[in-house]
Formats: structure tokens, C-alpha cells, sequence
């Protein structure tokens, strides 16, 4: 009575459209990495990356090796990046298993670097610097001392560098740029320093759109893979974009009440006059922010119906007037605004929050359910 219904053609159309806009004038593109993180963004790690796979993608990254691990258990045999570690990580199941690691300090590098030696294997790592955004990767004061330890162990034959990379904040053109000068500094000092590597990767959706001089060797493509804009201030379509998830749920209860009618926790809405309430089995267990409380819209049979009362743990109820609902009616929550149905977006606007989280945290009871899988 509560699905999550998953288009994989639409993230194989995403992934299509994203390739083809970070083309370069001369045919040629960057390497295009999947982010796959975070159970795909919510849709399902290990079908997506299936289909990403069956469809051609270069890459695929996650945040961390437990991540990284389910999808080579199931069989996936695309290089893979995990960028986030644990301070208690060994190492050693991911460079069996050949999970390239990104290393954003030298603790990091010389546990990976133990990892190494006892396992026999090379490890491949991607250097993170923070050009900015404050978050994982080495500061610049301390990015030559790591590039020194690099090349200690590239001579041991410990590690293999194959990629530099960093992350923008997105916080406004002035400072992207900057970053973008940071990172091209921070390769030019590992370029002095003899150091050799494969790729630079540093925009993500966002930039990706929005920077065409800092595509480099490879681009992360997360958000707007699942169909879903980057920008707030713009819709999937102006991007050529599918969103891949629909939330439905089926009505379990009708009721006829009078005017004057509380309806559910706080008495958010009272009826204004006779009615008929809908009694919808999803609530924030699922996911759904109780934020959005009188904010959201849901959709049933072509018609859009305002969330008027509190958003409860496992249910909400929607006052349909006297409109012919019955029980077992679908109700759409989000999914494609082409289709007439809310989307993601708006669900966002209505919980004060980024449409990557309304996605990302549909979980709870719902059951998925997927169209164009690729096995």
C-alpha cells in the first residue's frame, strides 16, 4: 500500500543527457563518475548500479567502503571511488576487493599505505584537496608534506595515484572560482613535485552545468542522474532531466464528517463544512518531513489535494471535499511534474529543505518497485 516506483530508463535517459551536455566542442568528453551514493540517492544502490553499468558508466562513487563493498557483492565490476572513512578503517577488504580511496591526510595515506604492505596489493588513491569548502580533504598548508609521502610510497610501490580532486561549495560564482584556481594551484604543486596521476575531478552536478572550463578528466554526476535539478531556482526539465522516483500510496479509509471537524494531531485544519477525509497510510516513519504539515500537495485521480492536517508517524489525512475518493484510490505524494503530480521539488519548498533530501530519505515502509531493470 506504499511504493516507490523507480525508472531506470529515466536514469539512463539522465545519465545520456548529463554526458551529452558536458561534451566539449570538439567531441570529446570527460570521463562521467555515478555518484551512487547514500543507497542512490534513495532509488537503490545496487539496481541503479546495475543500469549504470548495462548503459556505459565510466565510474561510480559512494561515501564509504561498506558502500563500495555491497555493490562489488553484487557483482558490479565498474571502478568505484569511497571518499569518506572511518578512523577505524584497515583498508585491507577494500583494496581487495579494488575499491580505489580517496585520502584527504597523511594519517589516512600511511593507514592505507599499511593496508598495502600486508595485503600485496597497490592501492589506488585520489588525493582530495579542500579548496575551500571546508569540509574532507587536506588543508593547503599541509598539502606538499602529503605529496611528499605520496611520492615516498609511489617509490615503494605502495600506492598508485590516479586521480586529484575537491569538491565546489556552490555558494556563489566568486567563490567557485576561486576554489577553481585553488585546485588548479594544488595540481600544478603535485605536477612540480614529479607526482603522476591519472584524472582531476572536481564539479559535481552543479558545476558540471555551470563551469565548462573546469570539467577536467572526470565529473561527478549525483542529483541530477535521479532526475532532479541541481539549482532550485530551476525545474528538472530546463535540463532536459526525468525524475526517476514516484511516491504513491493507496487511500485505506474514507469518512464522512461534519463542519467543524478536527482533523488529526493539533487540529492544523477543522472542516469548514461537511466532507469526506481520506486517510493516507504514510507519514514521517516513510520519510516524509513532518515540516511539511499544510505545505504539500498530493495528487489522486488527476486532481491535486492540499496536506491540510499534521503529517503523523505512519498516516496523514487529506480532506477531499465531496469528490468520488474511495478506498484503494492511488494517491501520488511526488514524482514527475509533467505527469500533473507534485514533484520532489515541491515537497522540498514546502519542508524548507533541498529536493536531494526529500529523495534521498523515502524509506520506512515503502516497497520499490523498479521499471527497466537491467537483469
Amino acid at each position: 500500500m506504499r511504493e516507490l516506483i523507480i525508472d531506470l530508463d529515466a536514469i539512463a535517459h539522465n545519465l545520456r543527457t548529463m554526458s551529452e551536455r558536458v561534451t566539449r566542442h570538439d567531441g570529446s568528453r570527460p570521463l562521467v563518475m555515478c555518484v551512487v551514493k547514500a543507497d542512490a540517492y534513495g532509488h537503490g544502490m545496487v539496481p541503479v548500479a546495475r543500469k549504470l553499468e548495462a548503459e556505459g558508466a565510466d565510474y561510480l562513487g559512494v561515501a564509504d567502503i561498506g558502500e563500495a563493498l555491497t555493490l562489488r557483492n553484487a557483482g558490479i565490476d565498474l571502478p568505484i571511488l569511497a571518499w569518506l572513512h572511518s578512523p577505524r578503517e584497515t583498508f585491507a577488504s577494500a583494496l581487495s576487493a579494488g575499491i580505489e580511496l580517496g585520502v584527504a591526510n597523511l594519517e589516512q595515506l600511511d593507514r592505507i599505505a599499511h593496508a598495502a604492505e600486508h595485503t600485496g596489493r597497490v592501492a589506488r588513491i585520489h588525493l582530495k584537496i579542500d579548496t575551500g569548502l571546508g569540509r574532507n580533504g587536506s588543508s593547503e598548508a599541509d598539502w606538499p608534506v602529503l605529496l611528499e609521502r605520496v611520492k615516498e610510497l609511489v617509490a615503494a610501490n605502495r600506492v598508485q595515484v590516479v586521480g586529484i580532486f575537491s569538491h565546489l561549495s556552490c555558494t556563489s560564482e566568486a567563490d567557485d572560482l576561486r576554489q577553481i584556481a585553488k585546485f588548479e594551484a594544488a595540481i600544478e604543486k603535485a605536477r612540480a613535485m614529479d607526482i603522476s596521476f591519472e584524472l582531476r575531478h572536481l564539479t559535481a552536478s552543479d558545476g558540471s552545468l555551470n563551469y565548462p572550463q573546469a570539467l577536467y578528466d572526470m565529473v561527478r554526476i549525483g542529483v541530477a542522474l535521479y532526475g532532479l535539478s541541481p539549482f532550485p531556482e530551476h525545474s528538472s526539465a530546463d535540463f532536459g532531466l526525468k525524475p526517476a522516483m514516484t511516491a504513491t500510496a493507496l487511500v485505506v479509509q474514507t469518512k464522512n464528517v461534519p463542519a467543524g471537524q478536527g482533523v488529526s494531531y493539533g487540529y492544523l485544519h477543522r472542516t469548514s463544512e461537511p466532507t469526506t477525509l481520506a486517510l493516507v497510510p504514510v507519514g514521517y516513519a516513510e520519510g516524509l518531513p513532518r515540516e511539511a504539515s499544510t505545505h504539500a500537495s498530493v495528487a489522486i485521480n488527476g486532481k491535486i489535494y492540499a496536506v491540510s492536517s499534521r503529517i503523523a508517524m505512519d498516516q496523514f489525512v487529506l480532506d477531499v471535499g465531496s469528490d468520488p475518493v474511495s478506498i484503494g484510490d492511488e494517491v501520488t505524494l511526488f514524482g514527475d511534474p509533467a505527469a500533473g503530480v507534485p514533484s520532489a521539488d515541491d515537497w522540498a519548498r514546502a519542508s524548507g529543505t533541498i529536493n536531494y533530501e526529500i529523495v534521498t530519505r523515502m524509506a520506512g515502509r515503502f516497497h520499490r518497485r523498479y521499471l527497466g531493470a537491467a537483469d
